[in-house]
């Protein structure tokens, strides 16, 4: 069968390769047309369009870059059209899917949305949207499933598949050498994927490391960047950038400094303690403050349905915070606290084989 994927982030691409190598074992005929990144390219098939030219953060980046985004999406559609897959399969990135899923829906084509918008936040209206342009949607976090019978609405719960991810993984037994680290305790910064990003929160968590000079800082770099781009805001630090071994990162790391998103999961998963931090333009985080309906910004947090990871937004973004939060967890009873709380995590978040579960539902339903 015929499966075009649409994927606008680093997470997605790695969820999206995951689900393509599980449709290939359900499958053998399997053939892939994308929107996604490197992961999935690995997997076969025709990559249309890279993520890094697709991801925006915040209203004012999004206004910025209206046109691009408008484009990618008349592409996206035309590209569908022309090659009339027998299903569409949508990876979080709602913003855009959530659209190409009505479109979808005008040339009768099925479209499955793989990981839930995160319509429990906030608009909760849009809970309608989905029920009309999605024809089967299949959700990551436990909490989901109930949130979506509320509306009347059945959805697969499939499982996380960042455990598919990380059961996967294998470490790297010469990461050390090879990397040049030497024996101190390594703290990672996770700085995220995104240009908006990178430029807010990098400089923060660099401006720690000087405080922490018996420990060694070692920044996880995005697929999509250059370590020269990365330059410009390690200047003369000598920070040191690993691309493509993020998990190796985390375990070896003694702490974190974490993006807030899916990186602070996966950093849980890996046990190692952490602190959240997130910025975003102003005007964005007033907004959101106003219209968010939950608790806690992290999965983590909102999973466990208490404070387990210190998320430090905006204002509270800043040297002292961070610095005073991260020397915290490098010993003594609040990291241990948070170890526990991460055995929770892990029965809460169940066995891997989401990807498997979903590509044979997908397959099922067709």
């Amino acid at each position: 069968m015929k499966y075009y994927l649409v994927a606008g982030e680093a997470s997605g691409d790695l969820h999206g390769a995951n689900l393509m190598k599980a449709l290939k074992t359900e499958d053998a005929h399997a053939n892939f047309r994308f929107f996604g990144g490197d992961l999935m390219q690995r997997q076969g098939g025709t990559l249309v369009q890279h993520y890094s030219t697709m991801a925006y953060m915040g209203f004012a980046e999004v206004l910025m870059n209206i046109r691009t985004i408008m484009r990618n999406m008349k592409n996206c559609k035309h590209d569908i059209a022309a090659w009339q897959p027998d299903v569409l399969i949508l990876i979080d990135f709602p913003g855009f899917n959530l659209k190409i899923a009505e479109f979808a829906q005008t040339i009768g084509l099925k479209v499955c949305f793989y990981i839930s918008p995160k319509v429990w936040a906030w608009n909760q209206k849009r809970v309608h949207k989905i029920k009309r342009v999605v024809n089967h949607l299949f959700c990551i976090l436990p909490f989901e499933v109930a949130f979506y019978q509320q509306f009347g609405m059945k959805v697969d719960y499939v499982g996380n598949p960042l455990l598919d991810a990380i059961a996967a993984f294998t470490p790297d037994p010469h990461f050390i050498e090879n990397n040049n680290f030497d024996n101190k305790k390594i703290i990672a910064l996770l700085p995220g994927s995104r240009k908006q990003e990178i430029s807010r929160l990098l400089p923060e968590m660099l401006s720690v490391a000087k405080k922490f000079t018996e420990y060694q800082f070692v920044i996880a770099g995005a697929p999509s960047f250059s370590a020269n781009y990365y330059q410009q805001y390690i200047g003369k630090s000598n920070v040191p950038v690993i691309f493509n071994g993020t998990y190796d990162l985390l375990h070896h790391a003694h702490a974190a400094i974490v993006a807030s998103g899916t990186a602070v999961l996966e950093t849980a998963l890996f046990n190692v303690p952490q602190v959240a931090v997130y910025k975003a333009h102003q005007f964005m985080v007033t907004v959101a403050r106003m219209f968010l309906k939950i608790k806690y910004i992290t999965l983590v947090n909102l999973i466990m349905d208490k404070l387990v990871i210190k998320e430090l937004i905006q204002e509270d973004c800043n040297t002292d915070t961070i610095s005073a939060e991260l020397e915290r967890l490098m010993r003594g009873s609040y990291r241990e606290a948070m170890l526990n709380d991460y055995e929770e995590l892990d029965s809460k978040m169940g066995q891997p084989g989401a990807s498997a579960k979903t590509a044979k539902l997908i397959i099922g339903y067709l």
